[in-house]
């Protein structure tokens, strides 16, 4: 395996975030995505006389962060978990409602850097993928078990690759040889799926791939329509949810989502008294998700793709 030095992980958009959820002292804050502790860390300072909540399925992020966030204080409680199920434990916790939530939809820099984990299309490792290293599901069965419309589906739908046909189809092809069990034998199977056209785009050919199957072995997509589904509700007045995506996937259902919380219900033919008309419970803090500014694309390459979008409740 080839050796490799685990990168720092730098928090995207933090200023942009912490000023969004305009954080009051004395309120709960959530933190669905605890990573290695950048956005916590900077919540916690602002709440002295409050509480953060934090999740994480990584046990590794949760060790360096509780280190991390004891710098600042300690009023706080991390919870390994999937985001997935922050209500359950809101509930054995006794909290009710929150003044802020933030998700942040990427994945850490440790994980994608640690050669072990097999995130990385770079660097060689078994094919593992897990965010949660206790769930049952990797990447080497999703890879090898997988039939070939289900391979498709998965690399078309959460890698967004028009060539997932083909890519899927070499897959199938090539294990039916031998079981594929490296990071690096993957990705030289998915390039040499690809037309030519498409191997002189900028970035690695494999990188949609990669994702789609991360995604799929961790339900990546299933965990954030759970909780744009239930974290809403949860919020105090005036209280707001933050979310930062990297992928356009996610983004469109984000955005969706707040849409369809922020609309006003009621006819729009213009006959309906206005007591019949039912105003919206949120309000989006921005028409227009925020991005990266020169200076963070200049010094962090993997922020430039995330757009912030942030709802309050009204």
């Amino acid at each position: 395996m080839e050796a490799t030095t685990v990168a720092s992980h730098v928090p995207v958009l933090l200023e942009e975030t912490i000023e969004s959820l305009d954080i009051r002292d004395g309120g709960t804050y959530l933190d669905f995505t605890l990573g290695r502790g950048g956005h916590s860390k900077r919540i916690l300072a602002r709440i002295p006389h409050g509480r953060l909540i934090a999740f994480d399925q990584d046990e590794e992020a949760i060790k360096e962060s509780e280190a991390t966030l004891r710098e600042v204080g300690d009023n706080f409680t991390l919870i390994r978990d999937n985001f997935r199920n922050f209500d359950s434990h809101l509930k054995e916790l006794g909290i009710e409602k929150v003044s802020g939530i933030l998700i942040d939809l990427g994945v850490s820099s440790p994980q994608l850097d640690e050669g072990d984990r097999g995130f990385s299309y770079k660097l060689e490792a078994p094919l593992d993928m897990r965010m949660d290293q206790s769930q049952g599901l990797t990447a080497h069965e999703v890879v090898n078990n997988y039939s070939l419309s289900e391979l498709t589906r998965v690399i078309r739908e959460y890698g967004e690759d028009r060539e997932a046909y083909q890519i899927a189809k070499k897959i199938v092809s090539y294990r039916e040889r031998k079981p594929i069990e490296t990071t690096t034998e993957l990705a030289e199977i998915v390039k040499s799926a690809k037309p030519r056209q498409s191997l002189v785009k900028k970035g690695h050919p494999a990188k949609q791939a990669f994702q789609a199957i991360r995604i799929e072995v961790n339900d990546e997509e299933g965990a954030l329509i759970e909780a744009l589904k239930k974290a809403p509700g949860y919020l105090e007045k005036g209280g707001r949810l933050a979310i930062i995506s990297f992928m356009s996937l996610d983004d469109r259902l984000v955005k969706q989502c707040f849409n369809k919380l922020t609309r006003v219900e009621g006819s729009r033919t213009g006959y309906e008294r206005p007591e019949e008309i039912k105003e919206a419970e949120y309000r989006l803090v921005y028409k227009k998700p925020i991005i990266p500014g020169e200076r963070e694309l200049a010094e962090n390459h993997r922020a430039a793709s995330s757009k912030l979008r942030v709802i309050e409740k009204l």
